[in-house]
């Protein structure tokens, strides 16, 4: 099952600053522009870059901001139902990841885990199917 990527998201510290930066020097549209969340449409995909203050990408991926190694950024994958979220966290732990955050039901109405990659990197696995 390949699941093409559909966001870029990074923590940044200065969410102000960022959005300026990726609208004005880079010209890129804002999608979504809340509290402490700003999304920017890529292209003419679903592809999207996703800006969180950096306390609350690492609250989300459900680590520590500092001294767990949080990078700041995570990738995104949309499979479409629940049960392809947790076989995607299944198949990435069966490959040498791990667990970051099981998949549970999210506030927003969505469903969605984290894992990491054997390097650390994280991947948040979400879908918006009931």
């Amino acid at each position: 099952m390949a699941l093409p990527v559909s966001a870029i998201m990074l923590g940044v510290k200065d969410l102000d600053r960022a959005k300026k930066f990726y609208a004005g020097a880079l010209g890129f549209t804002i999608d979504k522009d809340t509290r402490n969340f700003v999304s920017f449409r890529l292209g003419e995909g679903s592809q999207q870059l996703a800006l969180y203050e950096w306390e609350a990408a690492a609250q989300d991926a459900g680590v520590p901001a500092e001294g767990s190694g949080f990078r700041g950024a995570s990738f995104h994958l949309n499979p479409d139902s629940r049960q392809a979220v947790d076989e995607t966290i299944r198949n990435a732990v069966s490959a040498g990841g791990s667990v970051v955050r099981a998949a549970a039901a999210a506030q927003w109405g969505g469903y969605f885990g984290y894992f990491s990659d054997p390097d650390g990197y994280l991947w948040k696995v979400t879908t918006y199917a009931s």
